[in-house]
């Protein structure tokens, strides 16, 4: 007997038992159902007969002025698609769930490194916050705009944010812990165009110093030799021992343009004759303070906490966003102010000469420059 629990009325009349009150079927082989809990208290419950195993049922939550029959109506559609694509019951499965698979998805197929820079992004953002208890059945467009604001991060560092937590809640729709048409939340939240500002920060000298007395011990060891190599951070965190040679003054380096090796200055051999000390020629050249290598996450951390630290020290401020790759830049942009043809600092930096051109080409001494020193009478 079907029962018109979507009129307030009826309702109010029924009679308060465990058995919930169906409506007219929803659809074929769906239903709503109200459970009568007291004179002013009810639920809304959904079941579905699928077309092998038992019935399933859904609870959907209490009566409310805001959860009225429609809203359950809603909630309970959604259930019904999410069975029908073959979707594991999800109605516990959070946020942090979602993240948390992905951090460990990341670890088997891309290995530790990708799983930690992941894992720590989240540790920032998501895991033991009120968002991250988001049941992904309920996660929605808004909620994650209003997150990626909360963020307080540059625009870059939001894109990032939202780009690794997209592809967590991309692979919850995968393993079928969310419906597919819930990806069009996600999916909706657009990254933030020209946001990509890691060139854009420079550092002058007194800043450089300033970031330096800030930090200690191994974050303060990779500062500087990105300071005086230019060298991108990954290529500086995956050197060996044996890549730097102390006769020729020289450090092999490996990177995503393929290898190169740099003369180095009295400063980094300086430098690296310290680190390289007592290490067998496979152990990392940079290393944390505990020996292990360093990871991408840590490292930005390290610099991120550095850097704020440094305005509570001294009246130097450095910009938001200030990170590792700041010092790359800072490096590339002092060479060029300082004389360097951009031809050598492609070469030192392991950029091709037209990405130099491009970005840094404005700063370089025109022939005009050179001629004034050109001195003939």
């Amino acid at each position: 007997m079907a029962h018109e629990i979507h009129k307030s009325t009826v309702r109010r009349k029924l009679a308060a038992r465990r058995e919930p009150y169906w409506a007219a079927p929803l659809a074929s082989s769906r239903y709503i159902g109200f459970r009568k809990i007291g004179d002013e208290r009810g639920s809304w419950i959904a079941r579905a007969r699928m077309e092998s195993g038992p019935q399933q049922y859904r609870a959907l939550g209490s009566q409310s002025d805001t959860f009225d029959y429609e809203a359950a109506c809603m909630a309970a559609r959604e259930w019904f698609t999410s069975l029908d694509a073959g979707v594991v019951d999800s109605r516990l499965y959070t946020l942090e769930d979602a993240c948390k698979a992905y951090v460990e998805d990341r670890r088997l197929e891309k290995g530790e490194n990708t799983a930690a820079d992941a894992e720590w992004r989240f540790k920032r953002s998501i895991y033991g916050t009120a968002f991250g208890t988001t049941p992904l059945p309920r996660l929605r467009t808004a909620a994650l705009k209003v997150w990626r604001e909360d963020l307080k991060l540059t625009r870059s560092g939001a894109n990032r944010m939202m780009a690794t937590l997209r592809a967590a809640l991309n692979l919850a729709v995968e393993n079928r812990r969310a419906p597919a048409n819930l990806a069009q939340e996600w999916r909706s939240v657009k990254q933030y165009k020209g946001a990509d500002g890691r060139r854009e920060i420079y550092l002058d000298r007194e800043q450089r110093r300033a970031l330096l007395l800030a930090a200690s011990g191994a974050i303060r060891d990779l500062i500087e030799a990105a300071l005086v190599t230019g060298a991108r951070p990954g290529e500086l965190a995956s050197a060996a021992r044996s890549a730097f040679d102390s006769r020729t003054r020289t450090l092999a380096l490996r990177g995503k343009t393929g290898s190169r090796t740099i003369p180095l200055s009295h400063a980094a051999v300086t430098l690296f004759d310290r680190l390289s000390k007592s290490k067998l020629p496979t152990a990392p050249l940079l290393s944390r303070d505990d020996g292990k290598p360093w990871i991408r996450a840590e490292w930005t951390e390290g610099v991120r906490l550095a850097a704020d630290a440094v305005g509570q020290q001294d009246a130097t401020k450095l910009p938001l966003g200030t990170c590792l790759y700041s010092c790359r830049h800072s490096y590339i942009t002092q060479a060029i102010l300082d004389g360097l043809t951009t031809l050598d600092v492609a070469r030192l930096t392991g950029t091709s000469l037209t990405m130099i051109d491009k970005h840094y080409g404005h700063l370089a001494e025109t022939g005009t420059d050179r001629l004034t020193r050109v001195q003939m009478l």
